[in-house]
């Protein structure tokens, strides 16, 4: 990142949020000052409270122990160069404090109090509400917790690692690979999902929890009766299938012309984009507290719940979505066979993503869990509308 970089048409171009961009651009310098071998160490200012709420943002929108290990110490760009976090175990106060004792001034980013940004809603109101009325040490009990979850995924990992040879076949012509079924069977569960995550990794396949389950499933799942032998397939992403065969499970990649179309835009909290694979716009609209009557409550969020931009894309094997009047989350394939969507519509159809979660999906009503709380002044409306040359209406029935 040079000097004077413009984060705001980065994130404009990359279609991130201004903290994102600023950060990826912020580590791309690092990197390039740590390999062009002018310096073998940077330092950042990284805090306690920084990772007790990097902690507390994974748990909530779930993590395992990879996402609760936070912010590392200590992290190896190459063997002669690292970034370090030497102020990691101090508290932001202590720091600050020093700081006004030795009379050296700091500069906050202004940003910093932006309570449309996650991270200062928990700075601000739920870490010291906890912190108050839970435990008066949450945050030193957080950055402990990412203690302990960095030293178990360290040796969890490692010995993934080294269990993976023996059941895991590589073929380095088709670049795909295979694991024996009875081998991984044979392993404690925990380290089941494990393998199977080190394996997708090895293929360049970053796998989230559902997916792994999805994997096992297939992997694992007894014949529901004697005259199936249950499900042998399922698709991992637009380019990827795991496959039961006989007594491996295959990892292969899609056939370009039967995988399915893709696409993803970044929502913001307020704003809109075109999605011109479908000919829609989806629009995010933020609505006073007085003037929401004129809305189906199903299609109302409160912004309290979401993050601060959204993520419209077309659904994925595996997604599951949680419609409010449903007793339990279903997977989203299973929502549009009832609904008997089928061919092109059905690889294109729309869903909206807060973090990881899908909050909306065109036809169904919003989440239950995500509706307008009492106190919120405001609420968020998203609405898909049809492009077109004249005035822009609104598609397909139910969602938000």
């Amino acid at each position: 990142m040079r000097a004077g970089a413009d984060v705001a048409a980065y994130a404009r171009e990359t279609q991130l949020s201004l903290e994102t961009a600023a950060r990826t651009l912020r580590y791309e310098c690092f990197h390039r000052l740590l390999q062009a071998g002018r310096c073998n160490c940077i330092a950042t200012a990284h805090t306690l409270d920084d990772q007790a709420e990097t902690v507390l943002l994974k748990l909530v929108r779930g993590a395992g122990t990879r996402g609760l290990a936070g912010v590392y110490p200590k992290l190896a760009v190459s063997a002669r160069a690292t970034i370090i976090r030497p102020l990691l175990a101090t508290r932001r106060t202590d720091i600050e404090s020093y700081l006004a004792e030795i009379r050296q001034p700091w500069r906050e980013d202004g940003s910093n109090r932006d309570l449309r940004h996650s991270r200062n809603r928990v700075r601000h109101g739920i870490l010291p509400r906890l912190q108050r009325y839970l435990n008066p040490a949450v945050y030193r009990a957080l950055s402990e917790t990412a203690e302990i979850a960095r030293a178990e995924e360290q040796y969890w990992s490692n010995h993934a690692e080294q269990l993976l040879p023996t059941l895991w076949r590589y073929s380095e012509d088709s670049k795909c690979g295979a694991l024996r079924l009875k081998a991984l069977a044979d392993l404690p569960l925990a380290m089941q999902r494990r393998v199977i995550r080190a394996a997708a990794e090895s293929l360049g396949l970053h796998l989230e929890f559902r997916q792994v389950e999805e994997v096992l499933e297939t992997a694992l799942v007894l014949p529901r009766s004697w005259e199936t032998e249950g499900r042998k397939s399922m698709l991992l992403s637009a380019h990827w299938k795991v496959s039961r065969k006989k007594d491996e499970l295959h990892f292969e990649r899609e056939n370009p012309s039967t995988g399915l179309s893709g696409y993803q835009y970044r929502l913001p909290i307020p704003g809109s984009i075109d999605v011109p694979e479908l000919g829609s716009r989806f629009e995010s609209k933020l609505v006073g507290r007085s003037t929401i009557q004129g809305y189906n409550p199903q299609h109302l969020f409160d912004p309290n719940l979401l993050a601060e931009q959204l993520t419209v894309r077309n659904w994925r094997p595996g997604d599951r979505f949680w419609p409010a009047h449903s007793k339990a989350p279903k997977k989203v394939k299973e929502l549009l066979q009832d609904r008997q969507v089928s061919g092109t519509e059905r690889k294109l159809w729309p869903v909206v993503l807060s973090a990881d979660e899908i909050v909306w999906l065109r036809g169904f009503p919003s989440p239950a869990s995500l509706r307008l709380g009492e106190s919120a002044s405001r609420a968020v409306l998203v609405e898909e509308m049809s492009l077109g040359s004249g005035q822009n209406q609104p598609r397909g029935s139910g969602g938000a």
